[in-house]
């Protein structure tokens, strides 16, 4: 199976120039391909650990399922050169990968070129339905959240999202090197157990990208809360969809897009 981190040699070096050697855990980072209905969708570099997860979350994300039951089975098989996850989904469903390969094999050469791309690059979002949730929860979830981060405790090298009550205890919690992986992660999590945000949040460590706002909003979740900043199309598709933001939050200070 892989190991999420690993024991790595180093020379510690003082300012008086002292050289010491020890190991350190270093966060492992994996070549994780992913195939949907045997045709190659797309490689991310994340931590090998949670990969059923990822895949639920990541084709959640990606609009090629809807549900749970969208996804029939994800198999993981180790090559030399990283970890390929085979991804079976419901017949239902199987034409929207088609669809989503042509226009990511057209978006690859440049970026976003031409009014089709950009038309799929910022699609339309559902409304979340608001929830009640008093900032003080955000609070109470920041305090608690290094409890919920062995990998970076470890480490010091992942990004970690959490499910948050909504008096503010993180109940599930998924890690990774890449922020949008470990969303990935906990919103497949949520999906395979057939849980929902419940008048919840999600707290991430991680600046609030455009992204980050979709994978929430997409998810369902009523509002997102970062530790580092936003930028303003996240601020605009949040807008779009009713989400919550709450971002730059410390356990002394937050702020609210108004």
């Amino acid at each position: 199976m892989p190991v999420s981190a690993s024991q790595v040699p180093f020379a510690r070096i003082s300012a008086d120039g002292e050289s010491t050697p020890i190991d350190r855990a270093i966060a492992e980072e994996t070549p994780i391909a992913i195939e949907c209905n045997g045709i190659g969708y797309a490689v991310l570099m994340a931590t090998p650990a949670d990969l059923p997860d990822l895949a639920y979350g990541f084709a959640l994300a990606e609009r090629l399922i809807d549900r749970a039951d969208d996804v029939i089975d994800v198999n993981e098989h180790a090559t030399d050169a990283g970890i390929v996850l085979r991804v079976t989904l419901a017949e239902r469903v199987a034409m929207r990968i088609v669809d989503r390969v042509r226009h990511r094999v057209s978006e690859s050469a440049c970026g976003l070129c031409g009014i089709e791309n950009l038309e799929q690059a910022l699609r339309p979002l559902p409304r979340v339905e608001p929830a009640d949730i008093d900032d003080a929860a955000i609070f109470a979830a920041l305090a608690q959240l290094d409890q919920h981060q062995p990998l970076h405790r470890q480490t010091g090298a992942v990004h970690a999202a959490a499910a948050c009550t909504a008096d503010g205890e993180p109940w599930l919690v998924r890690e990774d090197v890449g922020r949008h992986n470990a969303f990935d992660k906990l919103i497949g999590a949520m999906l395979r157990a057939g849980a929902d945000w419940d008048g919840g949040f999600a707290l991430l460590t991680s600046r609030c990208s455009y992204e980050l706002v979709e994978k929430a909003v997409l998810a369902g979740c009523p509002l997102l809360a970062t530790i580092s900043a936003p930028t303003t199309l996240a601020i605009a598709r949040a807008a779009q969809a009713g989400l919550a933001l709450r971002v730059l939050a410390r356990r002394d200070a937050l702020l609210a897009p108004r």
